[in-house]
């Protein structure tokens, strides 16, 4: 509906180390309320595909970049979206598969379970944006 009003949630994280729990928090409680205040159906997978998502990119976002964080999340269509920005200007970048690598599988677990992924450089920064489907 075009003049329906956008869900959506924005907050700044700080950069210490709680704000990765904290952000797995409100990506939780962002799509509970979507489902209880607004009627969308929003499966039990979804929220845990979020709070994994939401964790690894701000989990990036705090490993590489100075300062703070901003997540952004919003419901469009049947998808919820994941916005992190952050100050570093270098694109993220998927690495090939190794099994034998320990660590920085991050972007991967993301673009396996996203339906939708980009990356944009911004004036400041840049903007990573997952989408997730919210139901199965």
């Amino acid at each position: 509906m075009p003049d329906a009003v956008p869900i959506q949630a924005t907050a700044a994280l700080d950069d210490d180390d709680g704000c990765i729990a904290q952000a797995r928090r409100l990506a939780a409680g962002f799509l509970t309320r979507a489902q209880a205040e607004h009627g969308l159906p929003v499966s039990p997978r979804a929220v845990e595909l979020a709070r994994l998502v939401t964790s690894e990119l701000v989990t990036n976002a705090r490993k590489y970049a100075p300062g703070p964080v901003l997540l952004d999340l919003r419901i469009a269509g049947g998808l919820v979206e994941v916005v992190v920005w952050d100050s570093d200007p270098v694109l993220p970048v998927v690495r090939a598969a190794d099994p034998g690598r320990v660590g920085q599988h991050g972007l991967e677990i993301v673009m396996a379970v996203c339906q939708g992924f980009e990356a944009q450089r911004e004036p400041v920064g840049k903007r990573v944006t997952a989408r997730i489907a919210l139901l199965d």
